[in-house]
């Protein structure tokens, strides 16, 4: 069958074009590659073919299979930059509890290619975030709570120190443009400003998520839901409930008294995860500003206004 990517794919593909040079030449390489890619990967592991996913994932191409014995799985292809390695090693060291579970470790080994994950397959098209939203922030939560475990002693994983620096240098850049407006470089310095003084004393290490949201957690058959896409990363829990703050952000925005919910919803997740108040509206105005300016610097205009007002009431 033709591995066409769906085009929500394409386009973040296009949004790492607009990076550079550099990722021009990756996403194009990557893209060209697709097909005997996922033709290999299918006949390596003796699977049969129903359907690519879509609308699928922004970093990878999603195939659903079966296994030789009429298991039910999921294909997933992701080029070097969405780091998929990372991704293996952290759904190796949970090992179903709380996340999607790894199948096959050993086609790994025989065919040597890091950009392949032969998964689970869960309820692609049922996400928490069907649930009323009260309901799917409890179960998203819970999903959370299940995952920050020590990491493990051997593959290393980016830190959080790491990850938010090269956010940081990809901010600042922004910010000094002549096209960037006060209100954005006030953001900037303040999100700056925050992240310094949490990295000064972060409470713990563990494994991390890294995009944990609330479309990240898909229903299954052994347990009710379980996370998916990890971008792992070792740090403090907060870093991690902070893009969880701002889920449905679109629907805060529209609200008349969408500050005083988001003020709300930070103190109750703190709360329920036992996670410092403070430090979680900090790694929430990080990250909202990150997102922000990015979506801007790729021409996702509306999402950076959103994000970025979101940002101003932190």
């Amino acid at each position: 069958m033709a591995f066409e990517p769906p085009q929500r794919l394409l386009r973040a593909l296009g949004e790492t074009r607009r990076s550079g040079p550099e990722g021009a030449d990756e996403a194009d390489a990557w893209l060209e590659s697709l097909p005997e890619l996922a033709r290999r990967a299918v006949g390596l592991r003796e699977l049969t073919v129903e359907r690519v996913q879509a609308p699928g994932g922004r970093s990878s191409l999603v195939v659903l299979v079966r296994r030789a014995d009429g298991t039910p799985a999921v294909l997933k292809l992701a080029p070097e930059r969405a780091r998929p390695e990372s991704e293996r090693a952290a759904l190796a060291h949970w090992d179903g509890r709380g996340a999607v579970r790894l199948l096959d470790d050993d086609a790994h080994e025989a065919s040597g290619d890091g950009g392949v994950l032969l998964l689970e397959r869960l309820h692609p098209d049922v996400s928490v975030r069907s649930l009323p939203e009260a309901k799917a922030l409890l179960e998203a939560a819970g999903t959370l709570r299940r995952l920050w475990v020590e990491p493990p002693a051997g593959p290393h994983f980016e830190t959080v120190a790491e990850r938010t620096g090269r956010q940081a240098e990809a901010m600042r850049a922004t910010a000094a443009d002549a096209g960037s407006g006060a209100e954005v470089r006030a953001l900037v310095d303040a999100a700056l400003a925050a992240r310094e003084e949490l990295l000064a004393g972060p409470p713990e290490a563990r494994l991390l998520h890294g995009t944990f949201r609330q479309s990240k957690v898909l229903a299954a058959e052994r347990v009710p839901w379980l996370a998916v896409g990890p971008d792992p990363v070792v740090g403090e829990c907060a870093f991690d409930l902070a893009r969880l703050v701002r889920d449905r952000v679109e629907d805060l925005i529209a609200s008349p008294s969408g500050a005083s919910i988001t003020r709300r919803r930070i103190k109750r997740l703190a709360e329920s995860l036992e996670v410092d108040q403070a430090r979680l509206r900090g790694w929430t105005l990080f990250r909202a500003v990150e997102s922000g300016v990015r979506a801007a610097r790729v021409g996702r205009a509306q999402d950076a206004e959103l994000l970025l007002e979101f940002a101003g009431w932190l």
